[in-house]
């Protein structure tokens, strides 16, 4: 059975297929601005497949045409939902409902990476961290804006600082860099601040998983951050073999 995993995130699309050993594929991503997805998107997908594993944070609009899409390619379709407990995590929230699903396969990719306990950071339109113990426990978690929303919220209300653009140091000596800076060190200090809380709380330090477009930019400056750009993708690959194979 040929599977494709489809994530839906809140400024792209990305997808990858599943092999059979588990494993994910190459990872095609395709941007969108909550009401369309760029032009070609389409063109971009398989032809045929057999199933689809679909997660998806985006408005309702818009996943509905991405499922049309996958309807016209696919026998089998499976739309991924947050759940209390799961392949060996439990979720801190009352109401799993209230969780992103998006977060919660993160957190499943995680366990299933190996023992210890992690921090599991998201860095897209929101920063979002949410803390795992060994043993599958959910802590519950932090929502911030991402550095690149508090760029974009800075220029909606003080159109002359800029968007984008300027480099991080510690003390800027130019405005874009003072923004980057600022922006990023924000995030910066909130995550190491949630790091040695998890670390107070459990004992031991837990390793730092970071994915989303904007992971890159911060986990150079992170002692021990490990690039996961695929933990969501490869939480949908477990929820994926759960469907083929219930327990």
């Amino acid at each position: 059975m040929r599977t494709w995993l489809f994530d839906l995130g809140n400024s792209r699309l990305k997808f990858a297929p599943l092999h059979a050993d588990g494993g994910i594929g190459e990872v095609v991503a395709v941007d969108h601005d909550g009401a369309g997805f760029a032009a070609g998107w389409e063109q971009r997908m398989p032809d045929r497949f057999d199933a689809a594993s679909l997660a998806s944070v985006a408005a309702p609009a818009l996943r509905v045409v991405l499922i049309e899409a996958l309807a016209a390619r696919c026998g089998r379709l499976s739309v991924a939902c947050t759940l209390a407990r799961c392949d060996g995590v439990a979720i801190a929230y009352a109401d799993p409902r209230r969780l992103g699903v998006d977060r919660f396969l993160a957190l499943l990719a995680a366990h299933a990476r190996g023992p210890g306990p992690s921090l599991v950071v998201g860095v897209g339109t929101a920063l979002t961290i949410d803390l795992l113990d060994g043993s599958g426990r959910h802590h519950g978690g932090r929502i911030a804006p991402s550095p690149a929303l508090m760029r974009e919220a800075l220029h909606a209300r003080a159109a002359q600082l800029p968007a984008d653009g300027g480099s991080y140091a510690e003390f800027a000596a130019e405005t874009r860099d003072a923004l980057a800076s600022g922006c990023e060190g924000a995030a910066l200090a909130l995550l190491e601040r949630s790091r040695e809380a998890a670390r107070a709380m459990l004992g031991v330090a837990p390793r730092l998983l970071l994915h989303g477009g904007g992971a890159a930019a911060l986990a150079g400056r992170l002692d021990g951050a490990e690039p996961a750009p695929t933990l969501v993708l490869e939480g949908l690959a477990h929820w994926a073999r759960m469907e083929r194979e219930p327990v």
